[in-house]
């Protein structure tokens, strides 16, 4: 996401990266960032809570004025809960994906007749 940011600030579009991956963020190194410390894939705010949200989006864009230093981040003040032991149950929960396989996966029998239909699955990058 930093590439992408910087190459669109090259051309004069300014643009703010809203994380929860603290270490991630500095790593790839966006022009500008909000940092949440809340579960991944809420960067946001917590689900059904509009006024949240529209919180921390607010304090987000903020940043557009108030960060000027290349690379900084700003930490929002928002928790998720009153203490932190969401995170450790969030370590200890694991990857629970499953394996990767070469087989292509369709979620439909009618999606799997039509990209054998075709020959192959064009977008498939195992085939």
């Amino acid at each position: 996401m930093g590439l992408i940011a910087r190459r669109v600030e090259a051309d004069g579009i300014p643009t703010l990266s809203m994380t929860s991956a603290f270490s991630i963020t500095r790593s790839v190194n966006p022009p500008r960032a909000t940092f949440l410390d809340y579960p991944l894939g809420h960067t946001t705010g917590k689900p059904l809570e509009a006024g949240l949200q529209a919180e921390i989006v607010a304090a987000g864009l903020a940043a557009f004025e108030e960060l000027d230093t290349p690379g900084a981040v700003k930490m929002l003040p928002y928790r998720w809960s009153e203490d932190d032991e969401w995170k450790r149950e969030v370590m200890l929960s694991g990857d629970a994906r499953t394996d990767r396989s070469a087989e292509p996966v369709y979620q439909r029998d009618a999606d799997r007749r039509l990209a054998e239909d075709a020959g192959a699955c064009p977008t498939c990058v195992f085939l």
